[in-house]
C-alpha cells in the first residue's frame, strides 16, 4: 500500500474528455485543479453535506486559499483517472488536502490545496460549524 492509498483516502473516477485536453492532446495543466475540486466536493457530499446545503443552512462556503501542483506524467484523451485526496490538516477555519491524479498505478500529478471556510455574506473567514468539523475530523 503506497502513501497515496491509505485507509482514510478518498477518490473518485474521472474520464478525460476532449474538452480537458490542450493542443498537444494531453490534459491541460489547470484542469487538474478542476478535477481536484470535484474530488473535494464529492468528499464533502460523502460527509453528508453539499455546498448548496451549507450555503443555505449555515451561510458558509469553502474557497481556495492556496494551491500547488507537481506534474509528473501526462494524461490523455479517454484516459480513466482516479482523483484522490487525504486531509493533511484540519483547523477551525481551514482544511489542507494532499491530492493526486493516477492512471492505474501511475502517479500523474500531486498537489496540495488549502481551502478556507468563509461567511458568504461578508466573504470573511468563518469557523467551520462544530457539527461539520466533527464529521470532517472523523474522515481524517
Amino acid at each position: 500500500m503506497t502513501d497515496l492509498a491509505r485507509a482514510n483516502a478518498f477518490s473518485i473516477p474521472v474520464r478525460v474528455y476532449y474538452e480537458d485536453t490542450d493542443a498537444g492532446g494531453v490534459v491541460y495543466y489547470a484542469n487538474y485543479l478542476r478535477f481536484f475540486e470535484r474530488c473535494r466536493t464529492e468528499w464533502m457530499r460523502h460527509a453528508g453535506y453539499g455546498q448548496a446545503q451549507l450555503a443555505a443552512e449555515a451561510g458558509i462556503g469553502f474557497v481556495a486559499r492556496k494551491a500547488a501542483c507537481e506534474y509528473l506524467k501526462p494524461a490523455r484523451l479517454d484516459d480513466a483517472l482516479s482523483i484522490g485526496l487525504e486531509v493533511e490538516k484540519l483547523t477551525r477555519v481551514r482544511v489542507i488536502f494532499r491530492q493526486w491524479a493516477r492512471r492505474g498505478d501511475d502517479l500523474l500529478v500531486t498537489g496540495n490545496v488549502e481551502i478556507a471556510c468563509v461567511n458568504l455574506a461578508t466573504m470573511s473567514p468563518a469557523p467551520i460549524p462544530d457539527y461539520l468539523h466533527a464529521k470532517l475530523e472523523a474522515l481524517k
